[in-house]
């Protein structure tokens, strides 16, 4: 039973924020990025119990809004477990919307370039309510229990609790980075190398330092205005950089990734292997050198 000052028990409260819950505290948080909308990915996850939180890359996957309700389930068979989902520029507020909707409590938005575009994505996650100024207004959908917490005091608490995070991945972004960081609301950074050397006309590679002394110019900004900054790295080997720069939030590894480098590193052993083993005869005997 769930029962909060000046409401009534019901039978199935709303779920507390893992991701809010650590911010709070000050504590760290570990997240990991699935692409695959297939649910029992992300229940794979959440068995684990090593996880707070599982990041949806909506922006670059295939998916319905379907899908996005399962993923809300998956989650939620995990007491200390949330859901994240990250989105493109253009769909902002329906897919944050839908998202929180569906039982994903946090959304991290792309291709962020102005102090506006940072308050539009504040806006389109908090209540519609004059205490929080948002847009988002009530529904029947997941978040709510579909019918039993529609509008009421603590959806509205929810809403605030959302963890908002914006990609700082635009030259633009990086150029009004203090007023950025300056909007109420924003909780979370994460800086974005591949988008930030394309908006500055360089090569990853060749440009390498530069954009290392750009994300460092981020992680010291953010940390200076009390926002979080997140870094996103393959493995638990890049993070020690991280660490002493003061980033205590992580996202580590991709789905797509891990089973692209398992294929290639385990294709090419079975290929030597293989390579090694005499070739059968047309009729399925083996050759005469072979015996």
């Amino acid at each position: 039973m769930s029962e909060t000052a000046g409401e009534p028990a019901v039978p199935y409260g709303l779920r507390k924020n893992r991701l809010r819950e650590l911010l709070d505290a000050g504590s760290p948080s570990l997240g990991t990025h699935v692409l695959s909308a297939w649910p029992t990915v992300t229940e794979l996850v959440g068995q684990s119990r090593r996880w707070d939180y599982v990041e949806f890359v909506a922006e670059y996957a295939p998916w319905t809004m379907h899908d996005l309700d399962n993923l809300g389930r998956a989650v939620e068979l995990f007491p200390d477990f949330t859901g994240m989902i990250k989105i493109e520029q253009h769909t902002r507020g329906h897919l944050a919307m839908r998202a929180i909707g569906a039982g994903l409590q946090n959304v991290l938005f792309a291709d962020i370039r102005t102090p506006d575009d940072a308050r539009e994505c504040v806006r389109a996650v908090r209540p519609e309510h004059p205490d929080h100024r948002g847009l988002h207004g009530a529904g029947m959908r997941r978040d709510v229990r579909t019918v039993l917490h529609v509008g009421s005091p603590g959806w509205t608490r929810a809403l605030a609790e959302c963890v908002v995070v914006l990609m700082i991945e635009k030259r633009e972004a990086v150029e009004n980075l203090d007023a950025i960081l300056a909007v109420e609301g924003v909780d979370m950074v994460q800086f974005g190398p591949a988008d930030y050397a394309l908006s500055m006309g360089w090569s990853r590679r060749e440009d390498a330092e530069a954009i290392r002394d750009a994300e460092r110019f981020v992680i010291e900004s953010a940390l200076r205005h009390g926002v979080q900054p997140r870094a996103e790295i393959p493995d638990a080997r890049g993070a020690q950089w991280y660490l002493e720069l003061g980033v205590r939030h992580f996202c580590v590894g991709h789905d797509v990734g891990i089973l692209y480098n398992w294929w290639t590193e385990q294709g090419g052993l079975m290929r030597g292997i293989l390579a090694g083993v005499p070739q059968q005869a047309s009729d399925g005997a083996l050759p005469s050198s072979a015996y």
